[in-house]
């Protein structure tokens, strides 16, 4: 697939290992994710966990999750001290196996915090984020919709990456674990909590990456940051920023105008669902359209697009970072695989649908919206059918007129369909109307 392509509108599949299974499974679900349309394979924390079992709670950095780990590997278990080389060989393989593919695997770098049990706080105890008492502090995080809603995560121990008294020291530990990623075949790293690191380290990861190997990205997660956090990204170097898009309920402002001052930075990520998520299907009802609505509009609303294993399945389960594992795999719902290339195959080559600047040119109270795309001089728009029962018809303004109609969410729609004044739209249909030519 076409580097620049991938580097600037990422189609991106999220392979959760656990559900996955181990890694020698990896290369098949990595051939189906490509033949979908996808260009980087993102992969949650693959490295051994601390005592609360998750995945997030990191304890040892230079060692892979033993479940991950195939049949009859020396360090298929979970004693303290390793047999083999922790499993990096094992990875490593697996990682050139899914380039093979064409798929450029992402690593989830979660540098914020460590496992409150990582030997990390007996060896370096001044890297740690210290309480009143003089305790380890835990991370939290504070709900947006009301400021006395705190969650606490006990597992985990804070790392205090801005003011260490060795902050140097700490600074070249995260170095050298990203120099070793990028070893390991990783081409892109997901930033956990990506606003609770210091904008300055972010500078010098990712110098570390673009020493190792050119065009390694970095993806900020920054969803539940405040805005003055969300601005001090902008000086972090990170290319990509994952938006908020797939709660929006296509009536209220506050997604468009995240997105028009998403245009002053970074580029963004959509996605219809993720692993910290209920899935779609679950929340719909088993409603096949709206699982097309959804993705087909996330693919047409920002640069980057992911989606997470089982989307096409219609899976219900959600995944949970402490039980999820491979016997959670479920039997299909549905099989949208063949609708999700459609849509990414369009996405490639329209790439004013694959764009920041969207803003709607529709009463956003009506049953109908209409988003204009723009990439330089190209003009596109996307039209969403809000209600999930009903067919509507959108009135058209004169720009839209005289378009190639796409329509992504039919299986066996005309090739050839023109827009006029008025276009149908089938219950929570999504359609695209680009250049005729």
């Amino acid at each position: 697939m076409n580097d620049q392509a991938a580097h600037q509108t990422p189609h991106i599949y999220n392979l959760y290992p656990r559900l996955a299974g181990p890694m020698n499974t990896w290369p098949a679900h990595a051939a189906r994710a490509a033949a979908m349309g996808f260009d980087w394979l993102y992969l949650n924390p693959w490295h051994y966990p601390g005592f609360s079992g998750s995945c997030y709670a990191v304890k040892d950095y230079a060692r892979v999750d033993p479940r991950l780990l195939p049949e009859g590997h020396p360090d298929r278990h979970d004693e303290d001290a390793i047999r083999g080389d922790g499993g990096l060989g094992a990875l490593q393989e697996a990682l050139a196996q899914v380039r093979a593919h064409g798929l450029r695997p992402i690593m989830d770098l979660v540098i914020n915090h460590t496992s409150r049990d990582s030997p990390l706080l007996g060896q370096h105890p001044e890297w740690y984020v210290r309480d009143a008492e003089g305790g380890i502090e835990s991370p939290s995080a504070i709900d947006p919709a009301d400021a006395r809603n705190v969650t606490v995560w006990g597992d985990l121990a804070e790392i205090d990456n801005a003011s260490s008294a060795d902050r140097d020291g700490l600074w070249r530990h995260w170095i050298g674990i990203v120099e070793r990623g990028v070893q390991l075949g990783f081409e892109g790293f997901r930033c956990d909590a990506a606003y609770k690191v210091p904008a300055e380290l972010w500078r010098e990861l990712i110098g570390a990456a673009g020493r190792q190997r050119d065009g390694v990205l970095f993806f900020g997660e920054i969803l539940g940051a405040r805005l003055e956090e969300i601005e001090a990204m902008r000086e972090s170097g990170i290319q990509f920023t994952f938006n908020s898009s797939m709660w929006w309920d296509f009536s209220s402002p506050w997604c468009l105008e995240q997105q028009r001052a998403q245009q002053q930075g970074v580029r963004s990520v959509s996605f219809p669902e993720s692993h910290d998520t209920l899935r779609r299907w679950s929340e719909s009802g088993g409603r096949l359209a709206v699982q097309k609505q959804r993705y087909a509009f996330a693919a047409a609303f920002a640069s980057g697009l992911m989606m997470p294993v089982g989307y096409e399945f219609g899976f219900t389960r959600r995944i949970d970072v402490v039980t999820t594992q491979a016997c959670d795999w479920e039997s299909p719902n549905a099989d949208l695989a063949g609708f999700i290339g459609r849509v990414n195959w369009v996405r490639r080559a329209h790439p004013e649908l694959a764009s920041e600047a969207t803003e709607a040119l529709t009463a956003l109270d009506s049953a109908t919206l209409l988003l204009e795309k723009r990439a330089g001089d190209t003009t596109g728009f996307v039209a969403i059918n809000k209600d999930w029962d009903g067919g509507q018809v959108i009135e058209l303004p004169e720009p839209a007129r005289g378009r190639r109609v796409i329509r992504v969410c039919h299986d066996n729609a005309p090739e050839h369909e023109t827009s006029g004044q008025h276009l149908a739209l089938a219950p929570a249909e999504v359609a695209y109307l680009v250049s005729a030519g």
